[in-house]
């Protein structure tokens, strides 16, 4: 059985899709969402039409950084998630990898896989905030090694009954012990969020696609080319960004490029991201923190006059 569809429902060739990064609220002035309404937000997500929810793993709050997300652990919420939702995709972005078990991550994984029925994904990163590993006991200068093996650990066990594997970071399977449940699909779909201390290459050949950050809109074109150097042609590999938001009130106000997002009146959005839908791009992950506006206004917006647009 090899039907994945929470990835095909966020990736398709020639398609853009949108989703939005937990929370489904605006914080601009916080770095604590109230988290009011959680349940009832992604539920509306959903029968919206949008094509994914992203959760990210902080498990601090550092004052430096300014923003713990949705608060509550990924793995823990995507399981209240699974039963609030029916057709959306449910992803993280990303599973801080090297301060993980990561035969923890894939128990976890495959049960969530199965529990939605094949509406998650596995999105995997090395974190962005330095001051965690010491908290965990990790040494940060060896948080690209221990992902790379730690991916292999997951594939393995997630794809090989009884398997056999030696790790320099982890533990040591000897053939004798097997992890259910296995994936409904021959793999859980696995993608990289930002560059996880890698080569694009590695990451080609590694995972199902690339989520990274906004980056400038002029470079976005030579983003994807190179992107797509680093694997075969005759293969899919999609590439999405995540960004800060904001939709203006009117229609027609241009794009306004603002910290690490941008803003923009619907009308501006549908011509930048059918622009971007001919480049290459194939999902946004749209975060709310940076809102003007209700969270509920925006969805019923962006739902009436931006995604018929885009449908796939």
């Amino acid at each position: 059985m090899n039907i994945k569809p929470g990835y095909e429902n966020i990736f398709k060739k020639g398609k853009l899709t949108f989703g939005f990064i937990m929370p489904l609220e605006s914080y601009p002035d916080s770095a604590f969402p109230s988290m009011e309404n959680h349940s009832n937000l992604a539920i509306k997500a959903d029968q919206c039409g949008f094509s994914a929810l992203w959760l990210r793993d902080i498990p601090f709050y550092d004052p430096s950084f300014g923003d713990v997300g949705q608060i509550f652990d990924p793995m823990v919420y995507l399981g209240y998630l699974v039963a609030q939702t029916k057709k959306i995709t449910l992803g993280t972005a990303g599973i801080i990898l090297p301060l993980k078990e990561p035969l923890v991550i894939a128990k976890q994984a495959a049960s969530l896989d199965h529990l939605s029925q094949g509406r998650f994904i596995l999105g995997l990163s090395t974190g962005d905030r330095p001051i965690e590993y010491p908290a965990f006991g990790q040494d940060f200068e060896l948080r690209a090694e221990r992902f790379r093996e730690a991916i292999q650990i997951i594939k393995t066990v997630t794809s090989i009954s009884y398997p056999q594997l030696s790790t320099h970071h982890y533990g040591r399977l000897s053939g004798d012990l097997d992890l259910v449940p296995k994936p409904i699909a021959s793999q859980i779909p696995l993608i990289i969020v930002g560059r996880a201390q890698q080569d694009l290459s590695w990451i080609a050949d590694n995972s199902d696609g690339w989520i990274w950050h906004r980056g400038s809109f002029e470079h976005l074109q030579n983003t994807i080319k190179v992107w797509r150097e680093s694997f075969n042609e005759s293969i899919f590999k999609p590439y999405g960004y995540g960004t800060f938001f904001d939709l203006d009130k009117d229609p027609d106000a241009p794009v306004r490029m603002m910290w690490s997002g941008f803003s923009a009146g619907r009308n501006s959005l549908i011509r930048l991201w059918k622009e971007q839908e001919s480049l290459g791009v194939n999902h946004v992950a749209l975060n709310l923190k940076m809102l003007s506006r209700p969270a509920t206004e925006v969805m019923d917006e962006l739902a009436e006059y931006v995604l018929p647009h885009f449908s796939i």
